[in-house]
């Protein structure tokens, strides 16, 4: 992050649909807290892929888990603008560095084992992210109308994450079993979301662009625009 860029122009570079996602959220401290909630996320993925070996990223990751834990204690915020974002912020810093936890599997070699350890995997990344999201939007948001959504949106990540060169899918995974999946937990995900605040929409809007993603084709800005528009107007997937 650079000295002058802000958590939003950073989450605007790094995590482009959940940021077009979050110009949705009306309340402006809600869409601050959300944005410094996505730097975390970036922070904490992007761990696996910049150091040279395991115990490199251990020392990372439990940075960041420690930082959260110490805000929980009631100590002074580390001196880094998404620690101090965070700080600030109406989220549980438990809950924070168990985002932080969850990562630690990144740092293993080789793909995840099976369909149970890709799911387990993915609840405590991507669900536990857009629950915290979604219950910072709307208090009364029930978790579990978050999950098939934070389920596709995941599978698509990985998928994405397989095309760059950095699979964590099993290696029998192909496309065609991928977008099953995916339109597995979409179809879950429109009864679930009819259960979500409207407030708490923007938390799982991305979910809209997973199934395009994984067909492979390219998706121009415009159109991501309009499919996000498009889901958080009408709430569905």
């Amino acid at each position: 992050m650079a000295d002058t860029e802000t958590l939003d122009d950073l989450v605007r570079r790094v995590d482009p649909d959940r940021w077009l996602a979050t110009r949705f959220i009306a309340d402006a401290a809600a869409r601050a807290d959300v944005m410094a909630l996505y730097g975390l996320n970036y922070e904490l993925a992007r761990v696996a892929g910049g150091v040279s070996n395991a115990l490199m990223g251990e020392i990372r990751l439990t940075w960041w888990r420690e930082a959260m834990e110490e805000i929980a204690a009631g100590k002074a915020p580390r001196k880094h603008p998404n620690v101090e974002a965070l700080a600030s912020s109406g989220f549980d810093p438990s809950a924070l560095a168990l985002l932080a936890d969850a990562r630690f599997v990144d740092l293993d070699e080789g793909p995840l084992k099976d369909e149970a350890a890709v799911l387990a995997y993915i609840d405590g990344t991507a669900g536990a992210l857009a629950v915290l999201a979604a219950r910072r939007l709307d208090s009364r948001a029930d978790p579990h109308a978050v999950k098939g959504a934070a389920r596709a949106w995941g599978l698509a990540g990985l998928w994405r994450l397989k095309q760059a060169g950095r699979s964590r899918l099993p290696e029998d995974w192909t496309q065609e079993a991928v977008e099953q999946r995916v339109q597995t937990q979409l179809r879950a995900a429109r009864g679930e979301v009819k259960r979500l605040p409207v407030a708490a929409f923007p938390a799982v809007a991305p979910a809209a662009l997973a199934r395009a993603y994984v067909s492979g084709r390219e998706i121009g800005e415009l159109e991501k625009k309009a499919r996000l528009t498009f889901s958080v107007a009408t709430g569905r997937l």
